[in-house]
């Protein structure tokens, strides 16, 4: 009843890891997490100086470029990785796309990229990767949602349902995948000092680097964690905000969270 939810990693030594999103932020950091813990890497996002800045020539580092949005490049690249890596143990999906705004600026051409980009594009890499994990019996999804996906937040129309979507779909997996031997973590981080926040003109409360994210993600990953989500001190508190009647919850956002 109360063991871990996934096998925990005990050595990262040998694990052949995808990071879907790491030219920077959170994926960038991750990367070079597993890196210096002796995993092999294969490093995707679209920008290639950038994810060749993060590999910085490391010998256990493929840079694989390729959009996250192109059906046929998520096949494409998992081809190259079991070429030239052998397989892949485990794929963390962290490419997000984000733009602050209230319902009535909603652009229609803006939602449908957010869209593709966070929540499209892991449907596309899941058919790419879990007939393969299946077959072998083992394997680990990792999907960097939000806290933005626990409620409703002002200033987060269309990012914050792709993350809540990302929530449920992580959710389900594991129940799927659970007894076919392979880990699902839902990483749901608080607010990490990257370019995405960097458009945010709010305070944003419990603010995190980069590199204390991944070190939370390994960590929660080496429990054999399930919900892996940081800082607690942020998140506990969204949790319990979940619990309130929405005329609480809805006043509270009205009082101290939307902009007049």
């Amino acid at each position: 009843m109360f063991q871990a939810l996934n096998t925990p990693v005990k050595n990262w030594q040998g694990t052949r890891v995808w990071l879907v999103g790491a030219s920077s932020g959170i994926g960038a950091a991750l990367a070079r997490a597993f890196l210096d813990a002796g995993a092999t890497v294969a490093l995707s996002a679209r920008r290639t100086t950038q994810l060749e800045a993060v590999a910085n020539n490391h010998p256990k580092a493929l840079v694989l470029p390729f959009d996250v949005q192109d059906k046929n490049a998520w096949t494409d690249a998992h081809e190259k990785i079991k070429t030239s890596l052998g397989g892949c143990d485990l794929v963390l999906f962290c490419a997000a796309r984000y733009k602050p705004e209230r319902s009535w600026e909603m652009q229609s051409d803006d939602v449908a990229e957010t869209l593709k980009t966070n929540l499209h594009s892991v449907y596309e890499g899941l058919c790419a990767l879990i007939p393969s994990m299946i077959a072998r019996g083992s394997g680990g999804i990792g999907i960097v949602a939000s806290v933005a996906g626990y409620v409703g937040l002002p200033n987060a129309s269309v990012y914050g349902p792709s993350k809540a979507a990302l929530i449920n779909l992580s959710e389900l997996l594991y129940c799927d995948l659970h007894s076919k031997n392979i880990n699902v973590y839902l990483i749901n981080p608080g607010f990490v000092k990257t370019e995405l926040t960097e458009k945010n003109s709010f305070f944003m409360p419990a603010l995190q680097t980069p590199e204390q994210a991944a070190s939370a993600i390994l960590r929660g990953m080496e429990k054999g964690q399930f919900e892996i989500h940081f800082p607690r001190r942020f998140t506990n508190f969204l949790k319990l905000l979940q619990l309130f009647p929405y005329r609480w919850r809805f006043y509270l956002f009205q009082r101290f969270l939307t902009q007049k």
